[in-house]
């Protein structure tokens, strides 16, 4: 059986089978990333619901695992060399299952480097530009008197969507005809920026027939169907 017990988020979250991939998250457009992959993949898991509301991931326990203090975050009790490896960043982790099991990352090295790219561009951009999105539409900043941030954070996102349309104009997924990792980070928050977010028409969403196709396709699969929905509250 293996020993999780250098990690103290285990004492916060005990495993009922270290024996598992350890997954601590909640099925935020983030932490839907890791929930979908391990779906998508169908190695067993344990899924630990970390209630960010109630300021969980801020806990010393979490943040020994994530300094960062924000989901998600994994153990893999069977890492490189068979010793159990700690990971946060939706991205990495994702990138770390994508080797691990050598599925949905490209094994041609042209392929490869393109999916990493589009996974960047997700973080980087349709990421934290989504989720300023939200914030000013749906949560707190709604009240904010003054509406240039959010008039600023839709204008981007709309020029993020165009990039995205673009790319997928004649292409399955983003890459080509392979689902990928890139797939797997940007389906949670496209899905949510028009569901949760209800800013479907605030970015002007229907004017991208080829995201909306590849939205549809993604929603689909039934991976991420459960995938979206690990762990909730």
């Amino acid at each position: 059986m293996s020993d999780l017990s250098a990690f103290p988020i285990t004492q916060r979250w005990p495993a009922a089978h270290p024996d598992r991939i350890q997954l601590y998250s909640l099925n935020t457009p983030n932490g839907v990333k890791a929930s979908i992959m391990l779906e998508e993949l169908g190695i067993p898991y344990e899924a630990h619901l970390v209630d960010i509301m109630k300021s969980e991931s801020k806990l010393p326990e979490f943040e020994a695992l994530n300094p960062n203090g924000k989901i998600p975050a994994m153990i893999d009790p069977n890492g490189p060399d068979g010793k159990p490896i700690g990971l946060f960043e939706s991205g990495a982790i994702l990138l770390y299952l994508a080797e691990k099991t050598g599925k949905f990352l490209p094994k041609d090295a042209g392929k490869r480097w393109e999916t990493i790219q589009w996974l960047f561009f997700q973080m980087a951009g349709i990421g934290p530009m989504f989720g300023q999105v939200g914030f000013f539409n749906k949560f707190a900043g709604r009240e904010w008197e003054d509406k240039r941030p959010l008039e600023r954070y839709v204008s981007e996102s709309k020029r993020l969507l165009g990039v995205l349309d673009r790319q997928l104009d004649g292409r399955t997924w983003i890459v080509g005809d392979e689902y990928t990792i890139a797939d797997i980070a940007t389906l949670g928050w496209v899905n949510n920026l028009v569901t949760f977010y209800n800013a479907r028409e605030l970015v002007g969403f229907d004017n991208f027939p080829n995201v909306i196709a590849w939205l549809e396709r993604g929603m689909s699969r039934p991976g991420v169907e459960r995938g979206l929905k690990i762990p909730s509250r």
